[in-house]
């Protein structure tokens, strides 16, 4: 084997190998050794047709074989031999022709390899830590939201006329209009709904605000034309409904009785659980806010060029998913991207590069791993999002090991940042719950341009694959949509 250096320049390296062909031949005739022991050809004994034409009739197939290996041997050894570490997966562009006829192998290999630099040391890191504990305020706010999205109703004894918010009891009977055929799922007895909800299709709620108790209406509706039932999408129909009862809604009184009502002992026992659950998560964006303050440190002292295929990656990416987040958001920027703007992401995208470099060599110096175990807890995370679709999800990452190791990263990039805390010197300093979130939010506009999509990578798309299609509801209610992306 010989190797010319074409180019050095910067990461990028070039060069040019040539594979003797009497090497290539020989590695050729072991293989063709090696199968003619298995081959079974009529006129033979298995085991012996002659080499010859063992070699005339699997030839070229051997060849590509042989060749696949000899270039990934080679161009593995070129780099060990140089002291190369790749950054992505080297470009190979084989030159020759004829190669393997008696002729030589020639073909240059283009890498790219990961920068060298010294990490800083972290002893003499110095951080600031902002923590915050929920005030008075905070906890009466949380027990208000709590109260409100726990409401109970009372029946509505007065003569009035259904108005939205309420709940009404009553009975449907539907039937398409052009025919007056009755459906499947166009009729029920004492159901329940919230007016104002909008769980029946458009229009039919708002025809019941104002009928009483005893009053009966038909209801006028199209279905719309992408409705989940085929049958009727696009149609008229009426229904026939009578109102039996309404219930307002009754504001929750925050006592022992209402703590019970949420499986707690009284309601001390509540103001404990709130300002536990307020105390979590002001502690979660405090460490939001000290990652944030710790990748800026190691930002600023390691300054080096980052792999330029690496960088162009990872500039697609978000590009891509600020186009993927306007598709998915009417209201977002259709404006196209300006030069500024691009460069501005690109800044981004080398930041990003850089720190997920550093942070990977930490971990790789102190021989920080990431735990089948915690690769576990993080699928039983994943599961728990989808209610009743646990077995898909763990049967998602089972089969796809990329999708699992997907969820390695950010497993392995927060023990580095607990390893890098615990050694820096890092000093708390308190503030308000009010003061956080604005740190928070400051810290967020810094990390993007100002463009009303979002520039985060997109690494969920494994989560559309677990989740079972939406079941069919009644035709009178709405048919389910997915969500959108936020």
């Amino acid at each position: 084997m010989q190797v010319k250096e074409l180019k050095a320049e910067g990461l990028t390296h070039e060069m040019e190998i040539t594979i003797a062909a009497k090497e290539i031949d020989a590695a050729t005739d072991q293989k063709i050794a090696e199968i003619a022991k298995t081959i079974r050809q009529p006129g033979f004994r298995p085991g012996k047709v002659p080499l010859k034409i063992v070699k005339q009739k699997y030839g070229n197939a051997i060849l590509g074989e042989v060749l696949e290996k000899i270039v990934n041997e080679t161009s593995a050894k070129v780099m060990k031999d140089k002291k190369l570490e790749p950054a992505i997966q080297p470009k190979i562009e084989v030159k020759s022709k004829d190669f393997g006829q008696g002729n030589d192998l020639v073909y240059s290999m283009n890498v790219e390899v990961l920068p060298k630099f010294e990490i800083t040391d972290l002893k003499g890191l110095k951080l600031q830590k902002l923590v915050a504990k929920p005030d008075a305020k905070s906890v009466d706010e949380a027990l208000e939201r709590i109260a409100a999205n726990n409401t109970s109703t009372k029946k509505v004894e007065t003569k009035r006329g259904a108005k939205e918010g309420d709940t009404i009891v009553f009975d449907f009977d539907g039937r398409t209009a052009d025919d007056d055929v009755h459906h499947d799922g166009m009729k029920s007895e004492g159901f329940r709904l919230r007016l104002g909800s909008g769980q029946f299709i458009p229009g039919f709620e708002d025809q019941l605000i104002g009928l009483k108790v005893g009053e009966s209406k038909d209801v006028k509706v199209a279905f719309p034309e992408n409705y989940g039932a085929t049958e009727l999408a696009g149609r008229d129909a009426i229904f026939e409904c009578k109102l039996h009862e309404i219930h307002e809604p009754a504001e929750a009184k925050i006592d022992d009785d209402f703590a019970k009502s949420l499986g707690l002992d009284d309601v001390k026992a509540l103001k404990t659980a709130v300002e536990e659950q307020l105390q979590n998560e002001l502690d979660f964006n405090s460490r939001l806010v000290l990652k944030k303050n710790l990748l800026d440190v190691l930002d600023e002292k390691h300054k080096f060029d980052v792999p330029p295929t690496m960088l162009e990656i990872e500039h697609k990416n978000i590009l891509d998913q600020i186009e993927l987040d306007r598709q998915r958001n009417p209201d977002a920027d259709k404006e196209e991207l300006s030069d500024k703007e691009k460069a501005e992401f690109k800044d981004i995208a080398d930041r990003r590069v850089r720190l997920g470099l550093i942070l990977s060599a930490i971990g790789r110096d102190n021989k920080l791993t990431v735990a089948d175990q915690e690769l576990q807890r993080a699928v039983i995370t994943e599961a728990q999002k989808y209610p009743g679709q646990e077995k898909e999800v763990f049967d998602y990452y089972s089969k796809n090991p990329q999708a699992l190791e997907s969820l390695r990263a950010p497993i392995f990039e927060e023990k580095v940042v607990d390893y890098i805390v615990e050694l820096a010197e890092v000093k708390e300093k308190e503030i308000s719950p009010e003061e956080l979130m604005k740190a928070l939010d400051e810290d967020e506009a810094e990390e993007k341009p100002k463009r009303k999509s979002s520039e985060a990578s997109a690494k969920d798309g494994k989560k559309a694959a677990a989740k079972k299609p939406a079941a069919k509801k009644a035709p009178a209610k709405k048919p389910a949509s997915k969500k959108k992306a936020s």
